[in-house]
């Protein structure tokens, strides 16, 4: 039996039990359609392995999952407008299924909805969940800022994109496994540990999903293939293109950069990418980040059979098509 398949069937029971007010049509329609596209819910369910990892219930972390679900959304919703995406998990965004104004403040009421879930936990928990939950959305909020700005630099370095990607991506992560240890008791230092375990684990998954991004089957990925290099995106895949080309004096990556015939670009990106090794370079940070992932779960003080079901499920994850 699938070791994950417990908590995503108890997860799902849940949220598709959660109904939005009917009213304003507008205002919740688009929330029940985006939640309902679904996707692997990763989040919210390492709220739910973390505390019972350490010897609490599914059902005593039900509400702390569900608002990082409901955060992650909103933070999605938000995203697809200011990336101008088509497809989010393979459907039409919310901005172009109904209008921008719609979706901002469709993803502004998930953010309350977020906190609502929140309060709903036991309050001996809440001062050190809503500490902690404030923390990870400015920091989401200051990724997000990064990779604007990344838009109108002409360099960036390696090292500052994964520190946006961890800011951006990674700390939910990181938030959703200690939101589990908290209300489950555990003690400061697991809670660090298991912190540390989902925030490389993001930062591992964050560099596959721009693997997947040009190389990803777009039937399995869910989103525009080649998405990435068609707005010259600086992923870590570029970047390091762009690095090696300087480094044999090559115009090659600024000539792609100018491209505008989309096939020809998207063909033309991996036919360098596989030159310059970029591929491989990607592939290997991500597996780093993978180890440092593991290590960290690890250290944390409960016996190695209780953390096979987020060993198994870091492995889920990083086993998609690449």
């Amino acid at each position: 039996m699938n070791p994950i398949q417990p908590f995503s069937d108890f997860f799902e029971e849940e949220i598709n039990s959660y109904t939005f007010p009917i009213t304003p049509i507008n205002l919740y329609d688009p929330l029940t359609y985006f939640l309902s596209l679904g996707g692997k819910r990763i989040r919210p369910l390492l709220t739910l392995m973390s505390a019972e990892l350490f010897n609490s219930t599914k059902r005593e972390a039900i509400h702390a999952s569900m608002a990082v679900e409901f955060f992650h959304n909103f933070s999605l919703i938000h995203d697809d407008i200011m990336d101008k995406a088509p497809l989010r998990r393979g459907k039409e965004t919310v901005h172009l299924k109904w209008n921008d104004d719609i979706a901002i403040l469709s993803g502004d009421v998930l953010l309350i909805k977020a906190y609502q879930e929140l309060a709903k936990q036991n309050a001996v928990h809440i001062p050190a969940l809503l500490t902690l939950f404030n923390q990870t959305a400015v920091e989401v909020c200051e990724g997000q800022q990064m990779d604007m700005d990344f838009e109108s630099v002409e360099q960036v370095s390696i090292s500052e994109y994964i520190e946006m990607i961890r800011l951006k991506t990674s700390v939910l992560l990181g938030c959703a496994l200690e939101f589990g240890a908290i209300i489950a008791n555990a003690d400061e230092s697991d809670r660090k540990h298991i912190y540390s375990f989902g925030q490389n684990l993001g930062v591992a998954f964050q560099i596959q999903d721009d693997i997947l991004d040009l190389y990803g089957d777009p039937e399995k990925f869910g989103k525009q293939i080649g998405g990435d290099i068609l707005s010259n995106k600086k992923t870590i895949l570029l970047l390091k293109a762009k690095e090696a080309a300087i480094n044999i004096n090559s115009n090659s990556i600024q000539e792609l950069l100018k491209m505008t015939d989309s096939e020809n670009k998207i063909a033309t990106a991996k036919q360098l990418f596989e030159e310059f090794g970029v591929v491989s370079f990607a592939k290997e940070t991500m597996r780093e980040f993978q180890r440092n992932a593991l290590e960290s779960l690890h250290r944390i003080s409960v016996p190695q059979e209780q953390k096979q079901t987020l060993i198994a499920l870091a492995e889920l994850l990083l086993i998609r098509e690449i």
